[in-house]
């Protein structure tokens, strides 16, 4: 199925019905008065998160989402029947946004979560409700109201813990089959990796994480080139990045340390808030180097780029060094979120107003 993380919708919701002007008429009661019922409400339109739902392409091919209009009020104080809410199902992730000025209007970073798009007309009052006693038969009634309408903008960012970070074939995709049950596309060409993938990592019997996938990265992908740019949005909720860099011999040319410093680069053209995320640096590939080589190879590597945070070497294709990754992973993200829940032990889980 393709994968698609953006689109365009429209939301109607339904007009208000309108009052009735109508007055009681039965035998032998000539002056019954006033009768006229109210108009039901117009639909609502909502978006609900739904898990089981991952990527936008439905929106691809349906774009309005109209809600019914309410029922007009009827004689002898019948109210006119509400029109249901539209309910819009979406991926977990997925942001909402005004079309026209770009205002956000939900985040449904949780399965279930609902928020309004679209608030119904409220109906109509029927001339039941101006009877008085100077007025005592009213022909005054109001008409519903009408319906919301809006152009809104869906961005699907994923939801993971862990972010992969990297040039085209620096083994990104090797290495989430290597850790996760996950099976993207892998191949010794450029831009294998066409759309996010997303693997679930064990590191024990009841712990796990998720981990994120995009395609590489080139230099100028701020400006465009490339696909990775596309898709850097799936890196926005992750809590650690990890950069993988190719440290086997190239016989074209290439140099590791100008090709990671430009992604990095990359990163800070894009969002100053993924440059500022944790990031670890993973030096892949160490089957290709000789044994002899490989210690040599890896501290020139770091002195050249200056890096001084968490390396780890590893062989994605063979999972040399993948397991106790792994583990150092599950133990950054458990401190991470032991850290977080101290800072608010007593804050409740946020709720979407509608």
């Amino acid at each position: 199925m393709k994968f698609v993380d953006e689109a365009k919708i429209s939301v109607l919701a339904g007009k208000g019905g309108d009052g009735s002007a109508s007055f009681r008429r039965e035998k032998f009661i000539p002056k019954g008065g006033p009768d006229g019922g109210d108009g039901g409400h117009g639909g609502s339109v909502y978006a609900v998160a739904d898990r089981n739902i991952n990527t936008l392409i439905e929106f691809r091919y349906t774009r309005i989402f109209k809600a019914r209009n309410g029922e007009p009020g009827r004689g002898a104080q019948c109210y006119g029947k509400s029109a249901d809410d539209v309910l819009i199902r979406v991926p977990v992730g997925t942001v909402i946004s005004d079309a026209e000025t770009g205002t956000p209007l939900a985040d449904l970073d949780r399965d279930g979560v609902r928020a309004l798009l679209a608030r119904g007309g409220k109906g109509g009052l029927g001339n039941v409700h101006f009877k008085s006693s100077v007025n005592r038969a009213p022909r005054q009634f109001t008409h519903g109201e009408p319906g919301e309408e809006r152009e809104l903008h869906l961005e699907l960012k994923v939801l993971a813990d862990v972010g992969l970070l990297g040039m085209p074939n620096a083994g990104k995709s090797t290495f989430i089959r290597a850790v996760s049950a996950a099976r993207p596309k892998v191949a010794d060409y450029p831009f294998t990796t066409l759309h996010p993938n997303l693997g679930v990592v064990r590191a024990g019997t009841d712990k796990s994480f998720v981990i994120a996938d995009i395609p590489g990265l080139i230099e100028g992908a701020a400006e465009g080139a490339g696909l990775g740019h596309q898709f850097l949005r799936h890196l926005a909720r992750t809590r650690l990045l990890l950069h993988l860099v190719d440290i086997s011999p190239n016989w074209e040319g290439a140099d590791p340390v100008k090709d990671a410093r430009a992604i990095v680069e990359e990163l800070r053209k894009y969002d100053e808030s993924l440059y500022d995320k944790p990031r670890w640096l993973v030096l892949n590939k160490l089957d290709l180097v000789p044994v002899e080589d490989r210690e040599k190879n890896v501290q020139d590597f770091i002195r050249d780029y200056g890096w001084s945070g968490p390396v780890f070497v590893i062989s994605a294709i063979n999972g040399e060094g993948c397991q106790p990754l792994v583990h150092a992973i599950q133990a950054h993200l458990d401190e991470a979120r032991k850290a977080a829940d101290s800072q608010n032990p007593d804050e409740p889980e946020a709720e979407l107003a509608e």
